[in-house]
């Protein structure tokens, strides 16, 4: 604890002095905790302009430690530009400025390294228009910002890469018919009319895509819950592929009975099988298979639960690559694909409250195993 000494002004009066904190003086905040226990990066001025509190993680933001930063006035402590070279505290003037000004907002300034930071102050005062008692200087690191803002660029990329072929494809044969109409065959002009449609699909089921991650990264996806026989939907999408021209003998649909009632949103869950099984017939090899299992809830105050296997008999997954299967912009091989599929699967199966896991299937292609839990309504408990 910091002792507080007496001194005599020239007029006789006696003159409290407050020494320079040392590394290791509790310093009253007013937070109630400890500096060093905070996330981000705590400065505090007293009224003089000079540190009072230097907590670890400015030490660790600014690589100068507190011992050195006590005591020293708040300018030469934390040396701050903007990003244009000009001297912040110069600029804002906290103790000599404008006398309603109690804060600065955050904003990105420089440290004498060059790193860039994100920083943010308060003025305090014991009264209003009184002068500064404290200046509380908040400081964040920005790598976790800059790869939020590179992930945003890569998926802005990857959009326009993927709506730029369709797109193009759709205004050269429109283009094209609307130009020599009468040249071409019924034939030719069926075909056209076909890709254009295949390729309007293709941008549509993009831009849902885009709805969807965005609704998920900000906690807004909605699940309606309706009863939902998960045997039947995975058999229509088995359906779907053999009148596409896949052998029917490719998919094996193995489903244990009896199977808990499942209440769970019907267009999510074909949305989840439709990728799984696009994934294991696009990229695997040999069989297909789906195994429908009752299984145990992954929700809290639930028994019984629905899970589902699609597994198959190609190369599989590299082990390196299993902790990234379901982020953003993973692709299992360059078949194409947006990569933003099972990043959505991840987040519908969540949002339902269950549990997706992906593993070496045991004939060593890769096995995709989500589990749902009932989610039966309260009514019908």
């Amino acid at each position: 604890m910091s002792v507080v000494g007496t001194s005599t002004a020239p007029d006789g009066r006696d003159v409290r002095r407050t020494p320079a904190p040392r590394h290791g003086d509790r310093i009253e905040t007013g937070l109630g905790i400890d500096p060093d226990q905070l996330p981000d990066g705590l400065v505090v001025a007293d009224e003089h302009g000079r540190v009072i509190c230097f907590n670890a993680a400015a030490a660790r933001i600014t690589a100068l430690s507190a011992a050195d930063a006590l005591g020293q006035p708040l300018e030469k402590a934390l040396p701050l530009e903007d990003l244009e070279g000009r001297r912040w505290w110069q600029l804002t003037d906290p103790y000599g400025g404008l006398a309603i000004r109690v804060r600065q907002p955050e904003r990105n300034l420089l440290l004498p390294c060059g790193r860039e930071v994100l920083v943010c102050a308060r003025y305090v005062r014991t009264e209003p228009l009184g002068p500064v008692h404290r200046v509380i200087v908040s400081l964040r690191d920005t790598e976790a910002r800059r790869r939020t803002e590179r992930s945003h660029a890569e998926l802005i990329a990857t959009v326009a890469h993927e709506l730029r072929s369709p797109l193009t494809s759709v205004k050269g044969f429109t283009a094209t018919l609307l130009a020599k109409w009468a040249r071409f065959t019924d034939d030719q002009k069926r075909l056209m009319l076909e890709t254009v449609d295949a390729d309007a699909d293709r941008v549509t089921r993009l831009i849902a895509e885009l709805l969807d991650i965005s609704r998920i990264d900000s906690g807004r996806l909605e699940v309606r819950r309706q009863p939902v026989d998960i045997g039947a939907a995975v058999g229509r999408h088995i359906q779907a592929y053999v009148a596409a021209g896949q052998p029917a003998d490719r998919f094996l649909l193995r489903i244990e009975q009896p199977l808990p009632a499942l209440w769970a949103d019907p267009d999510k869950v074909d949305q989840v099988l439709s990728n799984l099984l696009e994934n294991a017939v696009r990229h695997g090899e040999g069989t297909v298979t789906i195994d429908v299992t009752p299984s145990a809830s992954p929700r809290e105050g639930e028994e019984t639960g629905t899970s589902v296997t699609v597994s198959d008999e190609g190369p599989g997954i590299p082990e390196e690559s299993m902790n990234r299967v379901f982020t953003r912009f993973w692709r299992g091989s360059k078949r194409g694909g947006t990569g933003l599929g099972l990043y959505i699967v991840k987040g519908i199966v969540e949002a339902h409250g269950g549990t997706i896991t992906v593993g070496r299937a045991s004939v060593g292609g890769a096995e995709f195993r989500f589990t749902l839990p009932v989610g039966a309504p309260a009514y019908l408990a």
